[in-house]
């Protein structure tokens, strides 16, 4: 008696998971928080990139003829100007400019070192203690005027530091009041670093203390009441506890602020010196440098070459950091 077996290889079909299980409708709440910032970067960031070739480019604007596929001026300018290669570039280093180009540099980036640094140390210490603060009603008040000046235009701020240092302003009267010599700050250059910091510090302490802030809070509360019974002070609780903790987020948020260190806050720098030209040495950042070529006058290939190389240099560098990060400690990379 034999018995025959056969089997029928049946294909496994994967059953299709509804809508209701989809990770793209469990996680729909928080692409739609993401969805504004991502329409943001889409508009103001990526559809502009085609016109990095001006930086190539002599820009000269054109009509389009009737027949052509593009009506509109500035993009079929954008195509049909003749190209010059690295022509723009030479501009930035010639011997007229040169001395301008690495002041400017250097302004840039001294500034964005010394708000790094400040920033970053002010920033955690606000945290901290709003975070030490047992009543909360007083934590989140302290926070919220500390984190408005964030939303206060530079534009009100230049008319107060005008209203104070102008010639005829506050401080000029009080000091004459009083027998000093009057202080002229829109001709005085050691006074605005000390403005552009304290400026730098007012408006932004609070807005950067908030993901700190979130950090610390999401630490388990029963680490910092073990410290305390073992005797831990709050230093060396923060030492132990907190700062290991802050210690990822505070290198993420390094690495993306190397990569502006060769952008300004244009705002800042072009409003409060209000066009004072005897401190311009002080002042002017390559993100002004830029906005004036625009105004002058020169050609467009210039300020977009000075542009494209911001972006360029701030790209190599966020590169440069985190492969440095990646080969000290891998875990805390961005990529």
């Amino acid at each position: 008696m034999s018995v025959e077996t056969s089997s029928v290889a049946e294909p496994v079909s994967k059953k299709r998971k509804g809508w209701g299980q989809d990770k793209i409708y469990t996680n729909l709440s928080y692409l739609t928080m993401v969805l504004p910032g991502a329409i943001w970067l889409l508009l103001f960031a990526y559809l502009p990139m085609p016109g990095i070739i001006l930086a190539f480019k002599t820009y000269r604007l054109q009509k389009p003829p009737a027949d052509f596929w593009i009506q509109n001026k500035f993009i079929y300018s954008l195509i049909k100007s003749p190209w010059v290669g690295l022509k723009n570039f030479e501009y930035l280093v010639l011997p007229s400019n040169m001395e301008s180009t690495i002041t400017y540099i250097r302004n840039t980036v001294l500034y964005n070192l010394l708000f790094m640094v400040v920033g970053l140390v002010l920033s955690v210490a606000l945290a901290v203690i709003i975070y030490e603060l047992t009543n909360r009603f007083w934590a989140k008040l302290y926070h919220s005027i500390l984190f408005l000046p964030y939303f206060i235009s530079w534009i009100v701020v230049a008319y107060v530091v005008y209203a104070l240092g102008s010639a005829n302003g506050i401080l000029n009267n009080l000091f004459q009041a009083i027998g000093w010599q009057p202080l002229e700050v829109y001709k005085l250059k050691s006074a605005w670093p000390v403005i552009f910091l304290l400026a730098n510090i007012w408006k932004y302490t609070g807005n950067g203390s908030i993901i700190y802030l979130a950090t610390i809070t999401s630490i388990d509360p029963e680490l910092f009441e073990a410290a305390a019974i073992d005797g831990a002070t709050k230093w060396k609780q923060f030492v132990h506890i907190t700062l290991p903790h802050l210690i990822p987020v505070i290198v993420l948020l390094q690495i993306l602020a190397v990569g502006r260190i060769f952008g300004s806050d244009f705002d800042m720098f072009y409003t409060l010196p209000n066009g004072a030209a005897t401190v311009k040495d002080v002042t002017y950042t390559l993100d002004v440098f830029v906005y004036s070529m625009l105004r002058s006058g020169a050609p467009v290939g210039y300020p977009a070459a000075a542009a494209f190389l911001q972006s360029i240099v701030g790209f190599v560098l966020i590169l440069i950091t985190n492969y440095v990060v990646r080969k000290t400690r891998p875990e805390l990379a961005l990529f």
